[in-house]
């Protein structure tokens, strides 16, 4: 097969250790695992061929976008092929008329946006990395914008998947709506590469905001400030972006970023609209803020301004692993419902307090989703094992307060096993899929399901 690939591929066929490891692995403490080999394709007929090769000698297939994921997503746990698609970033079309683009699926979000910057359209889900979008659509990825643009989920219009025998299907039209037959955009929107590998896709546009301005409002407490972020949400006010931060995390990205916020639990917040639409936001987002105890207001429209805030919240995870250097970040994430947000937040304090190591919150409180970093050393058994306990009693938490184990971050291996504890029985129509479109489980092996 070795010799098929080299046929196929030439010098982008790489069995070097060094570019093995690399993709055996993403930005969290997952302990590397790298395939056997690594194929970078430039096109879905050779991906489609690689698979038809894997397919025949039963051997496991790996996709690889940006290695960005933070739940082992791109773990080789039984070795095989990587496909690393991000050679694909071709922009196929932009049509801006029907505010969508088709891409392949190595293309990345802000490679997208310089594209489209003189159409005045601009693609917003934002997940902090530089992600590619076949990545994104493969985990389901959301972001700082999420609470006002959705996320992939509602931004894939169609894709162009290969399956683990090498057929290449369309997944949909470019139609805002469809009844015809079931939903295989959604099926594969979230599948994390065990159902076919997404070689393009088609997304939604948005026109580039007339105003857009941003804001800072530190609180005494973290409670004080999901409280406040719930009351906006109930109002309706159409934040584009609303983050926390607490007082950890905003010492760690000062020192990290260079800044100087007030080292308190902080909201950063940003509107989208019509100077007057914008102004309006402003004004009930500053009366609710202070109605809930901000320590003070500031809001800036100018670029720079804005620019400087949102690098410092995309900085997170690297300033909260430089708070001590040779460690991991074991990053976690949940959402529950935007009700039960502040009770969820506010156990979770109190859980982490006594923690040996730093520990960190940052939440996308808009939409519920919030995520701890917990900056450890994987090599000391008594820290994985308290990680761990801190870890399941978050999930649990979250899942017994009707919420997920993932807001964005995805399953992988890391949260298997909390898989039959939110889902239930519908684990084994989720397995039944799987068994039906990849039988010889080739795809992405270890990944988001519990064994059948």
């Amino acid at each position: 097969m070795l010799a098929d690939l080299r046929q196929l591929l030439g010098a982008r066929l790489a069995l070097g250790l060094a570019e093995r490891e690399q993709h055996g692995r993403g930005e969290s403490y997952h302990a590397t695992q790298a395939p056997d080999a690594v194929c970078y394709a430039e096109s879905t007929e050779e991906v489609s061929a690689i698979l038809r090769l894997c397919s025949a000698h039963g051997v496991p297939v790996v996709p690889f976008g940006a290695g960005t994921s933070l739940e082992g997503h791109v773990s080789a746990v039984r070795g095989g092929v990587c496909i690393d698609l991000s050679r694909m970033t071709r922009i196929i079309a932009v049509r801006a008329e029907d505010l969508d683009v088709t891409v392949q699926a190595g293309v990345t979000r802000i490679q997208l946006n310089e594209e489209l910057r003189a159409t005045g359209l601009f693609f917003p889900i934002d997940p902090g990395g530089e992600s590619t979008l076949g990545g994104m659509a493969a985990t389901r990825a959301s972001g700082t914008n999420a609470v006002r643009y959705g996320t992939m989920r509602e931004n894939v219009l169609s894709m162009t998947v290969v399956t683990a025998d090498g057929e290449v299907i369309r997944t949909g039209s470019r139609a805002r709506k469809s009844s015809a037959g079931y939903d295989l955009t959604r099926l594969f929107v979230g599948s994390e590469g065990t159902l076919g590998i997404i070689t393009e896709l088609t997304v939604r546009l948005y026109g580039i905001p007339e105003t857009i301005s941003a804001a800072v409002v530190p609180f005494e407490t973290v409670e004080a400030a999901v409280a406040s972020v719930v009351s906006i949400i109930q109002y309706g006010i159409p934040v584009a972006r609303v983050e926390l931060m607490d007082t950890r995390t905003v010492q760690a990205t000062n020192r990290y970023c260079g800044l100087s916020y007030r080292e308190t639990p902080t909201l950063f917040f940003e509107f989208h609209g019509s100077p007057g639409t914008v102004a309006e936001q402003i004004a009930m987002t500053k009366e609710l803020t202070a109605d809930h105890g901000a320590l003070h207001f500031e809001s800036a429209s100018d670029p720079d301004t804005r620019a400087t805030l949102w690098r410092a919240r995309h900085a997170v995870h690297y300033a909260v692993q430089a708070m001590r250097p040779n460690a991991k970040v074991w990053s976690t994430d949940v959402c529950v419902p935007i009700s039960s947000l502040t009770r969820c937040i506010a156990e979770t304090q109190a859980d982490i307090a006594s923690a040996s190591f730093f520990i960190s919150i940052v939440g996308h409180v808009g939409d519920g989703n919030f995520h701890l970093g917990l900056v450890i050393d994987p090599s000391d058994p008594a820290e994985l094992e308290e990680a761990d306990g801190i870890n399941d009693r978050l999930i649990r938490r979250a899942i017994g307060m009707d919420g997920t184990c993932t807001g964005e971050h995805g399953i992988g291996s890391g949260k298997i096993k909390f898989m039959e504890l939110e889902h239930g029985r519908a684990v084994r129509v989720m397995q039944a899929i799987k068994a039906a479109l990849d039988p010889a489980n080739i795809l992405n092996p270890g990944k988001v399901l519990p064994a059948a």
